[in-house]
Order: structure tokens, then sequence, then C-alpha cells
């Protein structure tokens, strides 16, 4: 129980650890807990698109796709150009002494090699997550969104990925909570304020 333990602490490290491409954006903030989350959710709406996609596997290469980062760091396009990080090695050390190692070890290997139709969905749902950020800071009026996001839309590689990200940006980031611009906005739907 002890390298489990150990390994739910790291994976919480997670938490603390910055997305470094923003940097470069100059705008957005993000963890790789938060970067994973959002995948692990377009990789359940991908597995509802897609019928005969092992669900399951899907969200499990999701998850565990970026857990490397605990200890290698987030390293953007600019990094990667530099420096090498050996996420096998580092998935290895932070799982060899758990029970299930070889699963989480498989997997990322899996996400890695984007070989299988769930490993291509996957690697289709982080890019998916860069490109509604992007669009969350193009609405915002970064003006270098718009260039990034022509590159992770050549990064796609099902159809369904791409019909989501045309959607996607064609939908102001707002749109799901400020379509309503009655007087709710006024009174806070407030019968007491009317």
């Amino acid at each position: 129980m002890q390298s489990i333990a150990n390994f739910l602490f790291e994976v919480g490290m997670l938490k603390r650890t910055p997305r470094s491409g923003l940097q470069f954006l100059g705008s957005g903030r993000e963890s790789v807990a938060e970067h994973a989350f959002r995948v692990t959710c377009i990789a359940y709406v991908l597995a509802r698109l897609e019928p005969g996609v092992d669900e399951a596997r899907l969200i499990k290469l999701c998850l565990l796709h970026d857990l490397h980062e605990s200890r290698t760091g987030d390293l953007n396009y600019m990094n990667k150009k530099y420096l090498h990080a050996d996420e096998d090695l580092a998935v290895e050390h932070m799982t060899r002494e758990l029970p299930f190692g070889d699963d989480i070890r498989s997997a990322v290997r899996e996400f890695n090699g984007a070989e299988t139709r769930e490993a291509a969905l996957a690697n289709d749902a982080d890019q998916l997550d860069l490109i509604l950020l992007l669009k969350e800071q193009q609405d915002l009026g970064n003006k270098y969104a718009a260039e990034w996001i022509d590159f992770a839309l050549k990064r796609l590689k099902t159809g369904s990925a791409r019909t989501l990200a045309e959607q996607i940006l064609k939908t102001d980031w707002t749109h799901w909570w400020f379509e309503d611009k009655s007087d709710w906005w006024v009174n806070g739907g407030n019968p007491r304020l009317k």
C-alpha cells in the first residue's frame, strides 16, 4: 500500500505542474491536472461519437497520458527542440512498485504510439483540449491563438474530432453560460428584484 500512497501523492503534483506552452502564447494558465481532466471528458464525448470504440480504454489512455510530467515537467514544442525527457523511464520509475504498474505503462505506450483507434481518439482529445483553450484565448483577444489553432487542427486524426473542432471554432466560448441575455442578468432571477 505504501507504493500506492506514494503514487497518489505524485499524481497530485500534476495539480502544481503548469502547462508551459502558454508562456509563449502570452495568456492563459493551466495545470497538467486541469488539462488531463478536460482531455478525459473530451474522450468520453468522442466515445459517444464513435460507434464501437472501447470507451473505458479511451478514457484510461487520456487519464494517464501525461502522468510522467510529475517528474519531467511539461515540455512545450520550443523546449522539445533542445531537451528530451525520457517519458518511458519516468513512467517506469513512478509505477515499478505498483501492482498495476504494467497496466499504466501499457496505456502510456499505447497513447504515445497512436496506432490503435482508441489511441488516435485519445490523441485527438489531447488536441481538442488545446483547441478549446486556444479558442477561449482567441475570444478574449489573443491575436496569436488563431495561428496555434491552425497547427492543432492539422494534428487531428479522426473525422469526429475534425467535425467537433469545426463546431468549437464557430462557438463563442461564453455561449454556454451567456446565451440568455435577458433581464435575468439584471436581477439574477431573484423575484424580489423584479
